[in-house]
């Protein structure tokens, strides 16, 4: 899979650099390295890059900036890493368009696992990109969703709102129904991921998808646990 992905590594601490680039290129990933946000713009100027991992904490522009300068103009998937664990951190990084984001100190192992992950998500999204029979809506229950507009509208005309995570749960959810989804798939298939208690990310987000949904969150009939499993989205599925 690795055979002639680039990776760019962006953060100014040469030793970090160095370590995860030994750590990838033995895995089988080419590697470019930058310490700014100039030198990345001439390393991404000068050749096909596929997926970035960058700083938070950089001289001169940090890595929020140049992950919001990213998302204007380009679709490569970004890793964010940084030594800050708060969650407002996370949070803001994702929502600027960041793909996943990395707490530092971390194993070269669950590196290697996200960008794998992330360069799947990738893949993937770009082929549903280009599906010209991927559906517009989905109706189920007493719910329409507009994929479109990404608008959930309930059966009395009433539309309620979504946030980037429960709309790309819910998606992944609906075209899938009947289907036992693990949380490590969900965390495939939507964005949104937190860094941390990445399990806890995914009940929270179905939690508040069943306060919007159910008639009755305590005791949910469209999203269901499955005990040791993950969840099943029940009702039956229309799509046009």
């Amino acid at each position: 899979m690795q055979g002639g992905t680039h990776i760019l590594i962006v953060d100014d601490h040469r030793e970090i650099r160095d370590l995860v680039s030994r750590a990838l290129t033995k895995e089988g990933f080419r590697v470019s390295s930058a310490a700014d946000g100039r030198a990345m713009r001439k390393v991404l100027a000068d050749g096909r890059i596929d997926l970035i991992l960058l700083d938070l904490m950089l001289p001169g522009e940090d890595g929020l900036s140049l992950c919001r300068a990213l998302r204007a103009g380009s679709t490569i998937p970004i890793i964010m890493l940084t030594a800050k664990g708060d969650e407002i951190d996370r949070v803001i990084g994702l929502e600027m368009g960041a793909d996943d984001y990395l707490p530092k100190p971390f194993g070269s192992r669950e590196l290697i696992a996200r960008i794998k992950a992330v360069l799947r998500r990738s893949r993937d999204k770009a082929t549903e990109t280009n599906a010209d029979h991927r559906p517009k809506r989905y109706q189920f229950d007493r719910w329409q969703l507009d994929a479109s507009t990404r608008e959930l509208l309930r059966n009395d005309g009433v539309t309620v709102p979504l946030s980037t995570g429960e709309y790309d749960l819910l998606i992944a959810m609906v075209a899938r129904p009947q289907h036992v989804l693990s949380r490590d798939q969900l965390l495939d298939l939507a964005r949104g991921r937190a860094a941390n208690a990445i399990d806890r990310s995914i009940d929270t987000q179905v939690s508040r998808l069943r306060k919007k949904l159910e008639l009755d969150p305590t005791a949910p009939k469209i999203i269901k646990t499955v005990w040791g499993g993950g969840y099943t989205f029940t009702p039956a599925v229309k799509h046009e």
